[in-house]
């Protein structure tokens, strides 16, 4: 087994959250090293593009969140063999990734430009994308989103739906989910009571 490092912020969501689910329950090994704030400020010096999460393989330094997933699923047994399996949970993870795209420069504004900012994604695109999870799901037999099992799609969504529901995320209605895809919610709440999900953030108190 490769001697893996994920580098991340020290908090509960985000890009590298799904990475450090999908290693949990695959039952692998890794240095989960998790960054403050200041500590990011030398710690990106050292990344190619000045961003975390990183993944360090045998000593390798690998970026992208979103291969860093399939790579943890493959590993794990969480990404799908089958070819159109794993193109569905692409898809999907790659609609969430485009949708924290979106949101992610608001994080760098403050005040009137900060609400003005989140609220167009709110009335625009956030309804959008949940929706047409929703659907996925729903198609897909109203439990997991490919191959008829947990997957790194799963954990993907789990981890943007608890964090629209969070509160975190000013001008973002913790209620934008359920009026909009409740299945999501459910959807969560089944990921969430995963044995090995509950076991994680019972670590953590959570």
């Amino acid at each position: 087994m490769p001697q893996i490092k994920l580098s991340y912020f020290d908090f509960h969501g985000g890009r590298g959250e799904p990475v450090r689910l999908a290693l949990h329950l695959g039952g692998i090994a890794f240095e989960d090293n998790r960054l403050s704030y200041p500590a990011f400020g030398d710690f990106r010096k050292t990344t190619p593009f000045g961003q975390a999460p990183t993944l360090e393989v045998d000593g390798v330094m690998v970026t992208q969140s979103d291969a860093m997933l399939r790579y943890a699923g493959r590993l794990g047994g969480l990404y799908p063999n089958d070819p159109f399996q794993a193109l569905l949970c692409d898809e999907v993870s790659y609609v969430v990734e485009e949708a924290g795209v979106k949101l992610g420069p608001t994080f760098r504004l403050t005040g009137e430009a900060q609400k003005e900012a989140r609220l167009a994604l709110v009335n625009g695109s956030m309804p959008v994308y949940l929706a047409w999870l929703q659907k996925q799901l729903l198609a897909h037999g109203g439990e997991y989103f490919a191959d008829n099992r947990l997957t790194v799609a799963d954990l993907k969504v789990f981890v943007d739906v608890r964090g629209l529901n969070s509160g975190r995320l000013d001008h973002v209605p913790t209620d934008l989910v359920e009026k909009v895809a409740p299945a999501l919610n459910a959807h969560m709440r089944r990921v969430a009571s995963t044995p090995a999900v509950a076991a994680y953030y019972a670590k953590f108190g959570l």
